[in-house]
């Protein structure tokens, strides 16, 4: 049963399914950050450092605890991500590359497959993981303000954080304030 729990919370704790993913103008993809805010999708050539392991999921959304494995491959090519439960079975593959967002899994329902917006997943990779000036201009497009200071990476709207990421060497925390929900990623990322 529990293996249920974390097979149908973790998707929508991080892609935040009640929000739409669409296209942005030239068939590039994009997801509301705000209901009036869109963050284009950037190429995986804005990936600040190349990375290839595994990658600990500690996540908290509407009062569950979700905990996951992730094996990441990231570089200027694509991003490929396959997620395993605790028990180290495989939940599903996630790929992001040649401006298209593949998911699939053997395990999840069809039904939920309809609702689930990878995209979220991809966006919240992006905004911790690439180049700040790429992620302000962008940002900036969507009359959002990105700011970086001691490592770590805040998104305004106005003057309210919508999203904090906190970096250290060996964790990546992202809180986002608007739609309620965290996670925190372990790794070796320094």
């Amino acid at each position: 049963m529990r293996a249920m729990k974390l097979l149908f919370f973790f998707p929508v704790c991080v892609v935040c399914v009640l929000s739409c993913a669409s296209g942005a103008g030239k068939g590039a993809l994009s997801v509301n950050i705000t209901d009036n805010s869109k963050f284009v999708l950037l190429p995986p050539q804005g990936i600040e450092q190349a990375m290839d392991m595994a990658q600990y999921l500690s996540t908290e959304f509407m009062g569950h605890s979700i905990f996951l494995t992730s094996w990441v491959k990231a570089d200027e090519n694509a991003i490929e991500m396959t997620l395993f439960n605790e028990l180290g079975a495989s939940m599903g593959e996630l790929s992001y590359k040649d401006g298209a967002v593949h998911f699939s899994s053997t395990v999840i329902p069809k039904s939920f497959m309809r609702a689930f917006k990878p995209e979220y997943i991809i966006a919240d990779f992006q905004l911790c993981f690439y180049d700040p000036v790429m992620l302000s201009n962008s940002l900036k497009d969507s009359g959002l303000v990105f700011e970086t200071k001691d490592g770590g990476r805040r998104i305004l709207n106005g003057n309210e954080v919508i999203i904090e990421i906190k970096k250290t060497e060996n964790t990546v925390e992202l809180v986002n304030y608007l739609k309620k929900y965290s996670y925190t990623l372990e790794g070796d990322f320094h």
